[in-house]
């Protein structure tokens, strides 16, 4: 299927879930990231604050666990057309930007390059790690701007059962799949 396509799929069974269908569907999407990957203190994790409204993957579960544990949190930040990378502890200000995404107040970019996992927003992403986001490229950019040895870690609430048809020479695919019911890599042997 198309990009569009999927996107309009995909955003539509994302609204048909309940309130608590989704709040349990990201507590066991977050279960099944912490059982495979077994983050570590001092580790870097970057991971995306959901949109409420757009019934995004809760990944507030992750962020409060990881502050808990001593894992190094940076959260992405839309400064102009750029998405930059800001690290966040417990005391951090947050407020909600054009979109109605919460973002740190501060503007400085940590410059970090090197994350051991990005948690990455989709709407859809299909058996070969091919990712459908809202259309904006920012993750891509992200990922091409990071060190190559960051795992790429895709969130969502449903399986991949069809392919993308029109992947783009930019499009960067992910290295994993965590969704409810499993962990999936898209690495070929190569972990």
């Amino acid at each position: 299927m198309l990009k569009a396509e999927l996107r309009k799929k995909y955003t539509q069974k994302r609204k048909a879930l309940s309130t608590d269908e989704a709040f349990q569907l990201s507590q066991k999407i977050f279960e099944n990231f912490i059982r495979y990957f077994r983050p570590e203190e001092s580790e870097k994790v970057h991971v995306f604050i959901p949109i409420p409204a757009r019934k995004e993957i809760d990944t507030r579960i992750f962020i409060q666990y990881f502050l808990a544990q001593n894992i190094r949190v940076y959260v992405p930040k839309i400064v102009g057309d750029k998405l930059i990378n800001i690290e966040i502890f417990e005391d951090t200000v947050f407020e909600p930007n054009n979109w109605g995404i919460s973002e740190p107040v501060s503007n400085v970019d940590s410059g970090e390059k090197y994350f051991h996992y990005v948690i990455t927003p989709l709407l859809y992403c299909d058996q070969k790690g091919n990712r459908v986001g809202y259309g904006k490229g920012f993750y891509d950019g992200l990922f091409q701007n990071i060190s190559e040895e960051t795992k790429k870690i895709g969130v969502n609430y449903f399986d991949p059962d069809e392919y993308v048809d029109d992947v783009w020479e930019n499009d960067v695919p992910l290295d994993y799949l965590v969704t409810p019911t499993e962990v999936l890599s898209f690495l070929s042997g190569l972990e």
